[in-house]
């Protein structure tokens, strides 16, 4: 089975390639990104030369390109990791996410429909849903849930499912789509919350909170999650929603102080800064499908993960510093200078 994985250089397409190649000896993967800001090549670098495994250079809205890639590798399975995502960035500039995560799926989706697959999975986030009162430890969100989205970058993706669940609708594309809680672990962007806190306390700088700090988080270890996708595309019906949740809800400020204590730094570290526009309260999921179906379920709790995180930026301390200083980007250049990948 040939696999196209779109947004594989980023954080968890990157895990899902490492788990899918360890999992599946069987399997190829080809990797699509456009290696924008958050897509890291060096991220790759151990699988580069495995022969299971393409890296290909291009972007999912670009249609030409895309077409050309399903006419080479006729794949079975479409996973589209491939996404603006950051919520910030989305305030600060709303077209790109639109561009990338609603035209650049359609385009994907067309292929597929052009082609022909087996399975198209999106993978989603439960943003889709806005968020909870903290109030209220009782609710959760369901596959049932309205979508009520908070950020352009929330209201993105939920156009995105929409999307998808149309294209299974009027043109029968054998479609799955998969909402997840946050995700945590090896290979994350220094600018989301857990790897940016390990950063800057590793190095003893600030680590700034928004508001109190008192937003609260479903965390899922990304492995978890890598786990998640592969037992839907493999087994889950077709047309479906899964909400991937890691039953592990702690505050943002729980989190920070959490880090700070497994690295033996002072909270004395933690400045809190103005609130994020529209900052989401509290995201909570119930997974209760995914098991009842699939027999999925998370075995990393939240104190374990940290730990193996923080062990792994500690040991990795290299790979964020090139993103930090922004050397990360010149690795395509390196790697591709003569050898004529891409599209």
């Amino acid at each position: 089975m040939t696999i196209i994985v779109t947004g594989g250089a980023g954080f968890i397409g990157s895990n899902y390639i490492y788990y899918m190649l360890q999992e599946h000896p069987q399997e190829r993967i080809v990797c699509l990104d456009s290696l924008t800001y958050a897509g890291n090549l060096s991220t790759l670098m151990p699988v580069m030369d495995n022969e299971r495994f393409r890296f290909v250079k291009g972007d999912i809205t670009d249609r030409k390109a895309v077409d050309k890639l399903f006419e080479e590798e006729t794949p079975d399975v479409v996973v589209n990791f491939a996404a603006e995502s950051h919520v910030d960035r989305s305030i600060e500039d709303p077209g790109i996410f639109l561009q990338t995560n609603i035209i650049g799926t359609a385009v994907l989706m067309d292929a597929c429909r052009k082609y022909g697959i087996k399975r198209y999975h999106q993978v989603s986030t439960d943003e889709v849903y806005g968020d909870l009162p903290l109030d209220r430890p009782d609710l959760f969100f369901t596959e049932e849930t309205p979508v009520h989205t908070s950020s352009p970058y929330s209201a993105s993706k939920a156009s995105a499912d929409l999307l998808v669940q149309a294209y299974h609708r009027t043109y029968g594309l054998p479609v799955t789509i998969s909402r997840c809680s946050n995700n945590y672990g090896p290979y994350q962007f220094p600018e989301k919350l857990i790897p940016l806190m390990i950063a800057n306390a590793m190095k003893d700088e600030p680590l700034p909170v928004y508001g109190k700090g008192d937003n609260v988080r479903d965390w899922l270890y990304v492995e978890d999650h890598c786990r998640a996708i592969d037992a839907i595309i493999r087994e889950g019906k077709v047309g479906e929603v899964y909400n991937v949740g890691g039953h592990n809800e702690m505050s943002n400020i729980e989190i920070v102080k959490m880090i700070l204590r497994h690295l033996k730094k002072p909270e004395s570290l933690i400045t809190y800064v103005e609130d994020r526009k529209g900052h989401d309260k509290r995201y909570a999921i119930d997974p209760a499908k995914i098991h009842a179906q699939l027999g999925w379920q998370p075995t990393t709790k939240l104190e374990e993960g940290i730990e193996k995180t923080i062990a792994w930026y500690i040991e990795h301390r290299q790979w964020w510093e090139t993103i930090i200083s922004g050397e990360y980007r010149k690795y395509y250049e390196k790697m591709y200078a003569n050898r004529g990948k891409g599209l």
